[in-house]
């Protein structure tokens, strides 16, 4: 199996992700240029967090019309798995391959800390292995992760189970004092109809290290790798 991790200009996790999915997890990655015009046999595609070219106009805008993305894009409307975090997920939305936008925080500053989060289901090949009862502990660090869509939109993820993390207090209570961000109903993470496309704000590639003091986020990975293999078994 191989995995695909895209590096724009101004990506700053892509080593993050890369050491998670490689040391961590034990799988074969392979680096994708921005400028490449192929996905090199990958058998997944993981977009990281950062600035890719900067944020200029508005984050992941410009991303969308990179020559990789042009694959990704393919990759994915034939069934492919993606997986965006943070700005990754920013360039899912602009790319119209999962529904919604991100906007700048109610706050109007970054905020980068740790949060809690609960899967809202398990039906998903990044939620499958996570207890729906307990919250995890991942980190954000972002200034536009505040997740918008019409009320239309929001009521079809909830009835196509769309919906795949809200943010929530240690217990996994959710209320809006524990919304970082401003997000609508608490929502830190989706995917598309199909369930072949995936988002996130929060870093699970930056919870996988015991001398971060934190492993929360292997759960998610973990739960990737399974599915993946049994797609291709």
């Amino acid at each position: 199996m191989k995995l695909g991790v895209l590096i724009f200009p101004g990506s700053n996790c892509d080593e993050d992700m890369i050491y998670a999915l490689e040391e961590v997890m034990e799988q074969k990655v392979i680096r994708l240029w921005h400028k490449d015009t192929y996905l090199k046999g990958v058998d997944g595609v993981f977009i990281p967090g950062g600035f890719s070219y900067g944020d200029y106009l508005r984050s992941g805008a410009i991303a969308k019309f990179s020559p990789i993305m042009e694959k990704v894009i393919k990759f994915a409307n034939k069934g492919g798995f993606v997986f965006g975090v943070c700005n990754g997920f920013q360039i899912l939305c602009e790319s119209g391959l999962l529904p919604g936008a991100l906007l700048a925080n109610d706050s109007q500053k970054f905020v980068c800390k740790n949060v809690f989060i609960k899967a809202d289901n398990h039906e998903t090949m990044i939620t499958s292995e996570i207890d729906t009862t307990k919250a995890i502990k991942i980190p954000i660090a972002h200034g536009e992760g505040r997740y918008y869509a019409d009320g239309k939109t929001i009521s079809e993820m909830r009835k196509n189970e769309q919906i795949l993390f809200r943010y929530c207090d240690e217990h996994g209570q959710l209320s809006q004092e524990f919304n970082p961000n401003g997000s609508e109903e608490n929502i830190a993470g989706i995917c598309n109809k199909t369930k072949n496309v995936y988002g996130m704000m929060p870093h699970p590639e930056r919870a996988v290290d015991d001398e971060l003091g934190n492993t929360d986020g292997i759960i998610i990975f973990e739960s990737i790798i399974k599915n993946i293999k049994k797609q291709l078994s």
